[in-house]
């Protein structure tokens, strides 16, 4: 692959108007206008990341979260861009290769628009109400590849869809962003059919056309055979997306265990500390005695700004030593994989502690319970409507969608995943509110 053809500022669904210029910003600037005074990236103050939406503790959720990995995204994205043209590829200087640090900072603020309420909780709700629950009887009526879709519902491509499918009364192109914006954000570049051993992958049949045309213009590289799936290499700055996705969820998360005292102060400081050598550890501890930081969640938040300092560095590092294997799509792994072993190595040791400790805690464990039986009584009630349409309940469910989801379309796949937009586009609290709203546990007089 070539950066001169993988930084491509022509925006889907305006190619036609390529060679006009609208303002002084550039291009991928106005791309992150653009999601950042939008509706459904708005709606991620109201989805959870992994805590409980807060209380008495303001901990993380998917906008501040998001807003963080743009932040992170944008330092790995400039020194990139930095050693690029003034290391190995001097003839790229005044290139739209200067600016990757703004298309990774985009790419970061959509990563998670996909994502429907309640996390995972909310993916694998829909998952299995087609695998496990009453919409299995509907195997026979759909396609092969749109089964693949829904029984493999991902967030990633959910993401994709939402910035590139025409809804209804919108514009050509979705969001109408550049080439190179859209294609940092896909993770697994390939079709359900092709799904990794985790259910992960790209963008639904719907979509799969937009993909192939954008991958194709950059050159980015096609590694299926005639006739199997659809698979790509991944674009080169989804690497740098990912590792500033895997930075932030797992250091951040770590900070708010400690804020929510399921990790003690002693736990969490040894785990960071351990990122440096025994010589910067005593240099950290030096700097927070001469800054006099004797608040406990002070001293957690100078370590991991710490940590996360070291781990961008790393990442720059491991990116532009395998640069050429990046270009070639034979890179394996995530750039975190491939870091010094003493950062590796702390790294999963977070992610140990993480698993055993923060995503099974009690809290974390109540929200999954409560959204997927949330999720599930939606999915049933709406899916049984779009099927009987023309029955009086189902008439009143369909009528209070938004008109931009295509819920009365005469087939039914179009219909059913009119229903999965519906429903993974909502927050946490509006779901909340609809379930009880359907199930008559609330009424707007009362």
């Amino acid at each position: 692959m070539e950066w001169t053809r993988l930084i491509s500022n022509k925006r889907l669904g305006q190619e036609q108007r390529h060679i006009e210029r609208h303002d002084d910003r550039t291009e991928f600037k106005r791309d992150y206008d653009r999601l950042i005074f939008s509706a459904p990236f708005r709606r991620l103050q109201n989805k959870t990341q992994v805590f409980p939406l807060p209380g008495s503790v303001f901990v993380h959720n998917r906008l501040t979260h998001s807003l963080e990995v743009a932040s992170v995204g944008m330092s790995l994205g400039n020194d990139v861009a930095q050693r690029l043209v003034n290391t190995t590829h001097p003839e790229l200087k005044g290139t739209l290769v200067e600016q990757i640090g703004q298309i990774v900072s985009t790419a970061c603020l959509a990563h998670d628009l996909g994502n429907p309420p309640f996390g995972h909780s909310g993916e694998k709700a829909i998952q299995t109400f087609f695998t496990e629950g009453p919409g299995r009887s509907l195997r026979k009526e759909i396609s092969e590849p749109f089964w693949d879709d829904i029984t493999h519902f991902e967030g990633n491509a959910n993401a994709f869809r939402l910035l590139t499918h025409q809804f209804k009364g919108r514009r050509p192109g979705g969001f109408v962003m550049t080439y190179s914006t859209i294609a940092s954000i896909v993770k697994y570049p390939f079709a359900s059919s092709a799904a990794s051993k985790k259910g992960k992958f790209g963008f639904f049949q719907s979509e799969q056309e937009i993909y192939q045309r954008i991958a194709d213009e950059m050159g980015i590289i096609c590694l299926s055979k005639p006739g199997k799936p659809l698979r790509y290499a991944r674009h080169p700055l989804v690497y740098l997306v990912e590792a500033a996705d895997d930075i932030c969820y797992e250091i951040m998360d770590l900070e708010d265990a400690h804020k929510l005292k399921i990790v003690s102060f002693d736990e969490a400081s040894q785990l960071m500390l351990a990122f440096f050598d025994e010589e910067t550890q005593q240099h950290l501890r030096q700097r927070i005695e001469q800054e006099q930081l004797t608040d406990p969640n002070e001293q957690i938040v100078y370590l991991r700004a710490s940590v996360i300092g070291k781990l961008e560095n790393e990442c720059v590092k491991t990116f532009m030593d395998h640069e050429q294997e990046i270009l070639n799509g034979t890179f394996t792994g995530s750039l975190i994989d491939h870091v010094s072993e003493r950062q590796c190595e702390a790294y999963r040791r977070c992610a140990r502690l993480s698993e055993a400790r923060i995503y099974r805690s009690r809290p974390v464990l109540d929200v999954e319970l409560s959204g997927y039986k949330i999720m599930e009584t939606l999915m049933q009630q709406m899916v049984e409507a779009v099927i009987h349409p023309d029955r009086y309940y189902s008439k009143q469910l369909i009528g209070r969608v938004s008109s931009q989801y295509h819920i009365d379309a005469p087939d039914l796949e179009t219909r059913l995943m009119a229903v999965i937009d519906y429903i993974s586009g909502m927050t946490d609290v509006y779901a909340l509110d609809v379930y009880q709203k359907i199930n008559g546990i609330s009424l707007p007089i009362i």
